[in-house]
């Protein structure tokens, strides 16, 4: 059940679900482009997140019962929209292991649930897996959808495309970091996420990408366009690497000539839920032409 709440004159928060599904993405997807594509006379900002969204509107313009009315009336169009969009899958290098991120979590084991081992080898533990190894193996064997940005400037929540009792789940530290390094690849409760900068934050820390995700200078060649490169609707699908190619990646893109690798797919969410590994592989496949 949807659910509606008012916050203060100029905001209103819609929760279409208490957990994160793909069903409940969509609805959010559906509705927020609703919102868009009407432009209802008052609305200053749209606000989608994992599953709900959030409406900024002037009441001198519509008052909040009439702007309620209107998400209520978009939510019942939505409910028979189809679930698919025309998206695009990105390759994400991740140095698994990274010694950066390793000093990192070492500095903060008085923080963790279990200060005796690595990130990686208490979330291999609470997923009942054997070691890191496997858990990294499972890690990026699965593409990832991007269910929401922000946070912080350019941060992608991922949310892994696989039946729910194959998610990947770790909870937070018990206290936050003061510290994450710029670009590590993360993960808190059943999302993975980037951290596009430096700063503090609670995810278990598995590796780190080369790549910048986030660029307010617009100067890295494929972020020129614009500085934040994920939206949500897309799929990520993480390639190990090593410390050669980490350093080699980054170079490359220090001197403008390196840009990940992505395509065009379309995605749809009854297709994906009939054959979930057959859908996936062929998400992935489409990068072999890129």
């Amino acid at each position: 059940m949807t659910r509606y709440s008012f916050g203060g004159d100029e905001h209103i928060f819609v929760e279409i679900d208490e957990e994160m599904s793909l069903d409940a993405f969509f609805k959010s997807l559906s509705i927020t482009k609703a919102v868009r594509e009407a432009q209802i006379r008052g609305v200053t900002e749209i606000c989608p997140a994992n599953a709900s969204f959030q409406v900024r509107f002037d009441p001198d313009v519509i008052a909040p019962d009439a702007m309620l009315a209107e998400l209520k009336a978009l939510e019942s169009a939505a409910e028979s929209a189809p679930q698919r969009l025309t998206t695009r899958i990105i390759e994400v290098p991740v140095f698994y292991r990274d010694p950066w991120t390793h000093e990192t979590l070492m500095r903060f084991r008085e923080r963790h649930q279990d200060p005796s081992g690595t990130d990686l080898d208490y979330a291999a533990r609470v997923n009942g897996l054997p070691d890191a190894d496997a858990f990294i193996e499972r890690h990026h064997s699965a593409p990832w959808f991007v269910s929401m940005v922000g946070f912080v400037a350019g941060l992608p929540f991922l949310y892994q495309l696989v039946e729910r009792e194959r998610q990947l789940e770790v909870p937070k530290y018990l206290r936050p970091r003061t510290d994450t390094p710029k670009q590590t690849v993360g993960h808190g409760g059943c999302f993975g996420c980037i951290y596009s900068v430096r700063g503090a934050g609670g995810y278990q820390m598995f590796g780190i990408t080369p790549m910048p995700i986030y660029d307010p200078t617009q100067t890295v060649s494929y972020l020129r366009d614009f500085m934040v490169l994920f939206n949500p609707g897309d799929i990520v699908r993480w390639r190990p690497i090593g410390r050669e190619e980490h350093d080699h990646i980054a170079a490359e893109i220090e001197a403008g000539r390196w840009a990940p690798r992505m395509a065009k797919v379309d995605f749809d969410l009854a297709q994906w839920s009939a054959d979930i590994d057959g859908t996936n592989a062929r998400l992935m496949e489409a990068l072999n032409g890129n």
